[in-house]
């Protein structure tokens, strides 16, 4: 957990710690060479006889309210809207280990993962109860009191929908609201949270996921499996972000044969730069509400600054001309040419990148 809320100090004093991290890839595909371990609470996902090593190394850190003013000020005076996205109901280990009541196991002593990934490996997902909604209000009440962005993310992705289905409270809790499946009570957590975020004035974004079940009234989409779901958010006359993962995710390797720790398949400067945000399957009117790209930047295998750059760089330059030049003057060819100068600007300022792209060996 990574921002003071006043009114729940157990979120930075437990939930913004952990113990360790992982040493290598999840689920081991890395060329480390280290075995897994399947932790107790698993659904069978991770190979026979497995075994997880973390490096026992204490890390966290959060940021204060005031530091979070500072940040929201330095971004407005450079003319960027910070939008914060406070994840839900899944990716919720943090919380949880501050706040256990509010899961679907309340007499559970969890933990902050030391491990990445999601789904089945552990139980991360929150109860939809009115106690789990009135403890979510009063985060949200915090957070758009620091942030004056119309947008709130509330995250919405890789909600395993096991945990629901195990909890005879989740159960009773679909009955009582007529529900017919999980999918319909992730709707309904979604919903619900809409609803308080609206009626402050503002407007939720989230993932993919938050399709499942039926899309809150008046969300945003961030399509990161592939195109699929803004596309279908775009039918249904609802704003889209695209974000696929197999171009836009700058976590990922930039080429082929990566020197250092990277997630997921390459995402190479020329998949970036080719890539059309705009699904030609979509008609004219359906196209205007596809609002936009984003690239991401998940920081698991990004241990200081300087990876930071050289994972952005060159390819945020590759996104930001996709997105904001006209589709008939893009030109990759010219593009590398430019780069050339777009490098020595990267000198002088000291930025990292890969010197891959001087030597056209990329």
């Amino acid at each position: 957990w990574r921002i003071e809320i006043k009114k729940y100090p157990k979120l930075t004093e437990i939930g913004a710690w952990r113990n360790g991290s992982i040493v290598g890839l999840w689920p081991g595909k890395g060329n480390e060479g280290i075995k897994y371990q399947v932790l107790p609470t698993a659904i069978n996902i991770t190979p026979k006889n497995a075994m997880i090593k973390t490096d026992d190394v204490k890390h966290g850190g959060f940021y204060t309210q005031e530091q979070i003013k500072d940040v929201v000020d330095y971004a407005a005076k450079r003319y960027i809207t910070i939008i914060p996205e406070i994840e839900m109901p899944a990716h919720s280990m943090a919380l949880l280990a501050a706040y256990p009541e509010l899961g679907t196991e309340p007499n559970k002593k969890y933990t902050v993962a030391e491990t990445w990934g999601m789904m089945n490996k552990y139980n991360n997902v929150l109860q939809a109860s009115d106690t789990t909604f009135k403890f979510l209000e009063n985060v949200l009440t915090e957070v758009m009191e620091l942030f004056p962005s119309k947008y709130i993310h509330i995250g919405g992705d890789e909600a395993s929908k096991v945990w629901w289905k195990q909890s005879a409270v989740s159960q009773q809790i679909m009955k009582s609201n007529g529900l017919k499946n999980e999918s319909e009570l992730q709707s309904y957590f979604i919903q619900r949270v809409e609803k308080f975020v609206n009626s402050k004035g503002k407007t939720i974004i989230g993932w993919n996921e938050i399709l499942q079940g039926g899309l809150a009234p008046n969300a945003i989409v961030m399509s990161w499996q592939g195109e699929k779901g803004g596309i279908e958010a775009a039918k249904q006359n609802h704003q889209a972000i695209m974000t696929p993962e197999n171009k836009m995710y700058f976590n990922h390797a930039q080429f082929v044969k990566e020197d250092s720790l990277t997630a997921g398949k390459p995402s190479l400067l020329a998949d970036v730069y080719n890539y059309e945000p705009v699904p030609t399957e979509l008609n004219a009117e359906q196209a205007k509400y596809i609002w936009g790209g984003q690239g991401c930047l998940w920081s698991e295998y990004i241990t200081n600054p300087a990876k930071v750059q050289y994972q952005l760089f060159p390819r945020l330059d590759a996104l930001s001309e996709i997105l904001w030049s006209p589709k008939e003057k893009k030109n990759y060819p010219d593009f590398l040419q430019r780069l050339k100068t777009q490098f020595k600007r990267y000198d002088l300022m000291g930025i990292t990148y890969s010197k891959k792209y001087l030597s056209n060996t990329f």
